[in-house]
């Protein structure tokens, strides 16, 4: 999944993009709100953790333009102050949840699944065939057998298994994967693939990962 991280404070923007790639996510980060705005706005991203007070434009406007543009994409909203009238003031500009500064990681992560179930009606257990895979746990299974993946490898495994049955070009994987810096000329799009088949398809006659020809690959049930 990937996420967009409009905050101006270097260290509180590096602190979260750290976590969440940690956690298999793929994050953007804009330093302030006409950067974050143009990237909200230009970019399919899962969800948006917006600071409150920016330079160039405040997240409140960054807010509303959001919303008036017709995207619903789920917003956390961060910001130093806690009065009762600026968290209900940011929730009435279209943000989805508030999390006051400082705050402990556990509790942004937490909040965001949140914010993704139900920005993505999320079930709790995805299956394709033979193939589980648990988002609450990051456990995936191919029948009995469980398989061991890697942070980048469970993100490129779960968006396929979301979009099971669509094609899925190189450029699709690798915004949802990996942030927006890469650098779609190299072929690790490929190499990640090839580790996938060797740890979900390999020793099964059943192929579940599929080459699509002049697109990309798909998940195929």
């Amino acid at each position: 999944m990937r996420i967009l991280v409009v905050e101006d404070e270097p260290k509180v923007a590096g602190f979260i993009k750290k976590g969440l790639e940690e956690e298999a996510y793929a994050v953007d980060v804009a330093a302030d709100g006409e950067e974050g705005l143009y990237m909200a706005t230009s970019n399919a991203y899962d969800a948006v953790i917006l600071d409150l007070m920016l330079p160039k434009k405040n997240g409140i406007e960054v807010m509303r333009e959001v919303r008036a543009a017709g995207m619903n994409v789920p917003v956390l909203m961060l910001t130093a102050r806690d009065t009762l009238e600026d968290k209900v003031f940011g929730l009435d500009a279209g943000a989805d949840d508030y999390l006051t500064k400082p705050f402990a990681f556990k509790e942004l992560l937490a909040r965001l699944r949140s914010l993704l179930r139900r920005g993505k009606a999320e079930i709790t257990m995805l299956k394709v065939d033979d193939l589980t895979l648990d988002p609450a746990t990051r456990k995936v299974k191919r029948g009995d057998e469980e398989i061991i993946l890697t942070a980048k490898e469970f993100s490129l495994l779960e968006h396929m298994m979301r979009n099971v049955g669509k094609p899925l070009s190189r450029t699709n994987l690798s915004e949802h994967v990996w942030d927006i810096n890469f650098d779609r000329m190299t072929n690790v799009v490929d190499v990640y693939i090839n580790f996938l088949r060797n740890k979900v398809d390999k020793g099964f006659e059943k192929k579940l990962i599929q080459t699509v020809r002049g697109v990309g690959y798909m998940l195929k049930g």
